[in-house]
């Protein structure tokens, strides 16, 4: 059995989320609203009990000192729409993941849990009260600001038809159907303009050099030999090339910022740059650290992502940006 917990913000405490999405709303697509409030949704998959349902709303889910909840009802009212947005199924759910961890410390039972978040939105209306905010402009602000449909489904909710004592039911987004898995092989043995195009077309962002190395890379007679004795063909497999092109991503490998560059100040004056990151970056953190001498209050930086900062002499604070 599915229950849905609302989590939303306690009347009179400042809805910064909603605040941001108003004006990315009357910034960016110039639709005119009053108000955007917002409310975590927890979806729960399990056998819980009404006072289990309870206790993980009041403990682990929620901010008693902000934050109120609402179990199997709706906490939104007095909106024009409400647009939940939440993942589709197969998607990574990692508050979802949190969640399930801790309800299932909590009450010793093991449960699913999905998340998503509801978007009450105000219109402004003008002089005889008409609504002026329409649903093809709920619809407009849903897709183009608040979801991706790759990954995202979204429910737009109309306020006049809404019943907060009924609120949404859940909506479990589990994986439906047989897995059949199907490997295409690629052939890279093709002129340059057609490596370029397989990058566009497959979205790789591997550049026309790295698509040769590749190319002469599967033309290697011992990399042959080696791929025929683990039952791999003369052509590269779409899972090998997705992964190599995410290994070598910027994102992965940080390819411009370890590149060398040539720098021109526009003045006549050039120089090489072997590395932004190691000479602007960590070379910088290094002299500082170097000068700061025992005042320095950095305790771990470029080491897994993460830098550790000595806040006062109990507490150290953690940086961690992904």
């Amino acid at each position: 059995m599915a229950n849905r917990i609302e989590i939303g913000l306690r009347q009179g405490i400042r809805d910064a989320l909603g605040e941001k999405i108003k004006k990315r709303i009357i910034g960016h697509l110039r639709i005119h609203v009053d108000s955007v409030r917002t409310v975590e949704v927890y979806t729960i998959d399990g056998d819980l009990t009404p006072g289990e349902l309870e206790k993980a709303a009041r403990g682990p889910l929620s901010d008693p000192v902000i934050q109120e909840f609402a179990i199997d009802r709706g906490m939104a009212c007095g909106f024009d729409w409400l647009i939940e947005v939440g993942f589709r199924p197969g998607v990574t759910d990692n508050v979802g993941k949190t969640a399930a961890e801790a309800i299932a410390i909590l009450t010793g039972k093991p449960v699913r849990v999905y998340t998503s978040r509801q978007y009450v939105i105000g219109g402004i209306r003008d002089r005889c009260a008409l609504d002026l905010l329409t649903r093809a402009d709920a619809e407009r602000i849903a897709s183009e600001l608040l979801a991706n449909e790759l990954i995202q489904r979204c429910e737009i909710i109309d306020g006049r038809t809404w019943d907060p004592a009924q609120g949404m039911k859940p909506h479990v987004p589990r994986v439906m159907g047989e897995d059949r898995p199907r490997t295409e092989e690629i052939d890279l043995d093709c002129p340059d303009e057609a490596l370029i195009r397989i990058s566009q077309e497959r979205v790789l962002a591997l550049s026309i050099e790295e698509m040769r190395i590749l190319r002469d890379y599967l033309k290697n007679e011992t990399v042959l030999a080696r791929r025929k004795e683990v039952g791999l063909g003369a052509r590269i497999t779409d899972a090998e090339l997705e992964c190599l092109a995410q290994t070598w991503s910027e994102h992965c490998k940080h390819k411009i910022f370890n590149a060398r560059i040539a720098y021109d100040d526009g003045e006549g004056h050039t120089r090489e740059i072997d590395s932004l990151f190691d000479t602007c970056i960590k070379r910088s953190t290094r002299e500082i650290r170097e000068r700061m001498g025992a005042g320095d209050w950095c305790l771990s930086v470029f080491s897994d992502n993460a830098g550790i900062i000595r806040f006062n002499d109990d507490w150290n604070l953690v940086f961690k940006v992904e």
